[in-house]
């Protein structure tokens, strides 16, 4: 979209009717996207297969999800909200009800390969939300936006619950419904900001222009650690808790679930922090909490401080993730939005989809997770130091 529509277009009403159609749209995509995770414990004993084969398994939507973030983020700018919203809802029925009918590993792989769609409809809601709202009001709308991840706790909280009382389709059938009904409703009410209209510039021209853009790179690094960090425990938790702490499969889930709801909750947080005290403050206490926290879990200590842990990693990641958003909304002209959403929101999808692969890898080659999580926490000093000297100074010069 080319131009950021004046306030005085858009009602509160009409704001408000766009951020929640949004939001709810954003966190169907993304119970699809999660489906695979929760149920990782049932294939995994089902099929025969080892950790780095669920790793995989449940790894592999995040990686289409956050590439093909770039793609809808681009045609966002170029078409609108609204209409990639619909129709990204709509194909993503199909990749959910061939998962209904999988029965091998290949069958899976491939189904995942497809959801990540869902997982990529990020890029479309941030720019769409964005052109409603003034630029004092972008980080909490954003935030509010984020929220959606929620869909990420839906999953862990209800497919298992679903698989067993009515057997292992019926999730897959019940989210196809969801999402079809979702891009039905977001074709026919679903709105694009007033004053917004569409961008003849090409794909190519358009990652090109977002990707050279300093604020692009600094920001991918960050939402890689941030986002990527909180994707990655999101599915990987489950797994991590029956190993370490010989949790059952519904306990783990349950568990799992508890810290994506928090991160999620607190993500308007951050977004409303920043837009009082600056994104790159709040960036770097975030990433301090990380690394503090990283340390303790990677010793492996009893329930009760890894519970304490674990959700206040939870917390930070969530307002990083707020921050994110509205340091960039604030800095990137509406008329790259999608585009640089795109690059920065695929970084933190390829940031969730390595650790669990890594993490499986280690826990095979040693037995213990220590390794993968002492290197979470030399990323998130590395990223403090960062936000804190470079970031922090510069927006106050």
């Amino acid at each position: 979209m080319t131009a950021a529509p004046p306030a005085s277009l858009a009602s509160r009403s009409s704001r408000v009717t766009a951020l929640v159609l949004a939001t709810l749209a954003f966190a169907v995509n993304f119970w699809a996207w999660a489906l695979l995770s929760p149920l990782g414990p049932v294939y995994q004993e089902s099929l025969g297969l080892s950790a780095a084969e669920v790793s995989v398994l449940v790894a592999v939507p995040v990686i289409v999800g956050s590439l093909g973030r770039v793609v809808l983020g681009a045609l966002t700018d170029r078409f609108g909200g609204r209409m990639v919203f619909g129709v990204a809802s709509l194909l993503g029925v199909v990749p959910v009800v061939f998962l209904a009918f999988a029965v091998s590993y290949p069958m899976l792989l491939a189904g995942g390969l497809l959801l990540g769609l869902t997982g990529a409809t990020f890029a479309i809601g941030v720019p769409f939300v964005n052109a409603w709202f003034p630029p004092e009001r972008r980080g909490l709308a954003l935030g509010v936006f984020g929220m959606g991840n929620i869909g990420t706790a839906i999953s862990g909280f209800v497919t298992p619950w679903l698989a067993g009382e009515f057997g292992g389709r019926a999730p897959f059938f019940v989210v196809a419904v969801a999402l079809a009904v979702t891009g039905v409703v977001f074709l026919l009410v679903g709105r694009d900001a007033p004053g917004a209209r569409p961008s003849g510039e090409s794909f190519l021209r358009k990652f090109v222009s977002a990707a050279r853009m300093r604020v692009t790179a600094e920001l991918a690094g960050i939402y890689a650690l941030t986002f990527g960090g909180f994707v990655a425990f999101g599915v990987y938790l489950p797994l991590y808790l029956q190993s370490v702490y010989g949790l059952t499969v519904a306990d783990a889930a349950a568990r799992a679930a508890g810290f994506v709801v928090l991160a999620t909750l607190v993500r308007p947080v951050g977004g409303w922090l920043s837009d009082r005290v600056g994104g790159e403050v709040v960036l770097s206490w975030v990433l301090l909490v990380v690394f503090g926290c990283a340390i303790v879990v990677s010793f492996e200590p009893g329930m009760p401080l890894a519970t304490a842990g674990f959700l206040s990693m939870a917390a930070a990641l969530g307002l990083g993730n707020g921050a994110v958003f509205a340091i960039l909304g604030r800095v990137v002209p509406v008329a790259r939005v999608g585009s640089v959403t795109g690059v920065v929101g695929a970084a933190g999808g390829l940031g969730g989809f390595l650790p669990p692969i890594v993490m499986g890898l280690i826990f095979q080659a040693t037995g213990s997770y220590s390794i993968g999580l002492m290197l979470l926490a030399a990323m998130a000093f590395g990223a403090f130091v960062y936000c804190w000297f470079i970031l922090r100074v510069r927006a106050r010069s």
